[in-house]
């Protein structure tokens, strides 16, 4: 069956905000954000508010059928470090009203590094995330966005960066063209090890 890749619209809103809720729970990162957590404690603000985001401030691709999306990325067009330095700013003040919970703290703790960390090389599109439905993985769904965005973004002259949340993924960027910059994050109490890579077309 031949994967189509495609942006998402306005139109696609709820069938993404229920393909990426299905999809990213086993996510790395966010599997440690809520580890002892039911996803479905915070997914029913947190999902539909970063897909309207999404759509409204960046570019969601898909990945599936004419008529079942596989896989869900979002990608911003980066030109400071303004937007994340506001989103640790909020992320800390949430986390401040709630100390009890783990999950906002472990929010504070990676918006706080990504606003650190996040290179100051600009203009360049950052994939915030990508997602695959767990029954399509293995697919090339995944590959076929990383396909179609690295192609963007060379015929376009604008670098593309992101941060690897596991080996395997980093294998999969790998092979798509984007190089390790030997800078590794890590998360604190047993979370995921960051892997920041470029593509440079």
């Amino acid at each position: 069956m031949e994967i189509t890749v495609r942006q998402a619209m306005t139109q696609d809103r709820d069938a993404v905000i229920e393909a990426f809720g299905i999809a990213s729970p086993d996510e790395a990162v966010t599997a440690w954000v809520l580890e002892g957590y039911p996803f479905e404690q915070f997914s029913g603000d947190y999902v539909p508010t970063l897909i309207d985001r999404a759509l409204r401030d960046d570019e969601i691709w898909l990945a599936g059928t004419e008529s079942e999306i596989w896989a869900v990325s979002i990608w911003q067009h980066v030109e400071s470090v303004a937007r994340f330095e506001h989103e640790a700013v909020e992320a800390r003040a949430v986390a401040a009203g709630s100390p009890d919970v783990r999950p906002l703290q472990r929010v504070s703790v990676v918006t706080d590094l990504l606003a650190r960390s996040h290179p100051r090389e600009f203009p360049h599109r950052y994939l915030q995330v990508i997602v695959t439905v767990p029954e399509h993985r293995g697919k090339g769904a995944g590959g076929a966005i990383l396909a179609d965005r690295t192609k963007a973004a060379s015929s376009a002259g604008v670098p593309a960066y992101l941060e690897a949340s596991t080996e395997r993924s980093a294998r999969l960027y790998t092979r798509m063209g984007f190089a390790h910059t030997g800078t590794l994050h890590e998360l604190p109490e047993g979370g995921p090890t960051l892997r920041p890579m470029w593509f440079r077309g």
